[in-house]
């Protein structure tokens, strides 16, 4: 079932009198379920449609519909609530808070998220996310005590810890080493397939494309035809 559609999406930006086109008109389907993955040369315009999908920014012209709703026709507080809700993001970096523990930074995430739930109902959540992720051991461990895996392994927990629709992850794994990515990339896929989560991923790494559903190229802010 599809989930996504992206319809004829375009993207300009304006530095003074000069007008560039990032996007031009593209068009995708994301099926439920799936890991797709957009590969592209730098500037083609992967980021900036999966930013745009995510809510984090607009488009400039075209439609997105994410189950049923009209992203483009929402106001700001509705795409708020959509995105910590139904959205989860993963980048590059980790980006977690370094004065709160891993169980405290899944804690944070539950709050924001506003899933409502008591604290015994968190601290099962936590347990099990934990789990899910083999993070289990380092639940009191800070950020700074963390390698690059292991922090990575957190933020994927903090993205999907309050059971999102879909997973956004905008170059997973170009921080870490040949080894970590390939465990990151797999507990993406697993956690896809086990949890029926969505995940569009950004990618500039071959060898996490074996584990991709679907593979989506772009070139100049276009999706290359014949290449989906």
């Amino acid at each position: 079932m599809t989930i996504f559609t992206i319809d004829d999406v375009r993207k300009t930006f304006t530095n003074g009198e000069v007008k560039e086109e990032i996007l031009k008109g593209v068009n995708l389907s994301i099926k439920e379920g799936e890991v797709t993955a957009l590969v592209g040369a730098s500037g083609s315009g992967k980021s900036t449609l999966l930013t745009i999908a995510a809510g984090l920014q607009p488009a400039s012209d075209g439609k997105i519909v994410f189950a049923g709703k009209n992203l483009t026709k929402m106001g700001s507080e509705q795409i708020r609530k959509m995105r910590a809700t139904k959205f989860g993001f993963v980048f590059q970096f980790a980006h977690l808070v370094p004065f709160l523990t891993v169980e405290e930074q899944l804690a944070l995430m539950l709050e924001v998220s506003e899933t409502k739930l008591s604290k015994h109902e968190q601290k099962e959540e936590i347990d099990a996310i934990l789990k899910v992720v083999e993070m289990d051991h380092r639940r009191k461990t800070y950020p700074s005590s963390l390698s690059g895996g292991e922090k990575q392994r957190v933020a994927i927990a903090r993205a999907i810890i309050h059971k999102p629709k879909v997973l956004f992850a905008d170059e997973p794994t170009a921080s870490l080493d040949s080894k970590r990515s390939t465990d990151v990339i797999k507990l993406i896929r697993n956690i896809t397939k086990t949890l029926n989560i969505t995940t569009l991923m950004v990618t500039h790494d071959e060898e996490m494309l074996p584990f991709a559903d679907r593979i989506i190229k772009m070139s100049d802010g276009k999706i290359i035809p014949n290449a989906v």
